[in-house]
């Protein structure tokens, strides 16, 4: 698996929705500016964010984006999956095509460490990144 930029700026840009909560949405330009992400690329993501239920838009003067649930509520794996990436290191992707329609060797080893994948990232929350980096900054 290679988490790609698409994983990453997600899980990056909901740490600064979350990290700049006052309860007011938060415009992806500002996010964008904040984060030297593309506002086209951020605006794509945002689509599959609010379609998984992650974010909430507002519109009009003032409007934006808030978290639609808890930061505390929110694992770094909802936000990868919601973006369409995939937390999967065989080459098969579980197809039969492996080795010419058999397993290959390595086939249950990266079935066992993309579930150790899946298992920290489904156990790290918004939240607890934050919290770290606080701790970490010293706040």
């Amino acid at each position: 698996m290679q988490l790609t930029t698409k994983g990453r700026y997600a899980v990056t840009a909901m740490l600064d929705l979350a990290s700049n909560n006052t309860g007011n949405p938060i415009t992806l330009d500002v996010i964008s500016q904040r984060q030297n992400i593309s506002l086209s690329y951020l605006e794509q993501l945002f689509a599959k964010l609010r379609r998984a239920e992650l974010v909430k838009s507002v519109r009009g003067p003032g409007g934006g984006y808030l978290l639609d649930t808890q930061a505390k509520d929110i694992s770094l794996s909802q936000i990868i999956e919601a973006v369409d990436e995939n937390i999967d290191l065989r080459r098969c992707k579980g197809m039969s095509s492996c080795n010419n329609g058999r397993q290959c060797i390595s086939h249950q080893l990266w079935c066992e460490v993309s579930a150790q994948i899946r298992t920290f990232l489904n156990g790290k929350t918004l939240q607890m990144v934050i919290d770290n980096h606080n701790i970490n900054k010293g706040i």
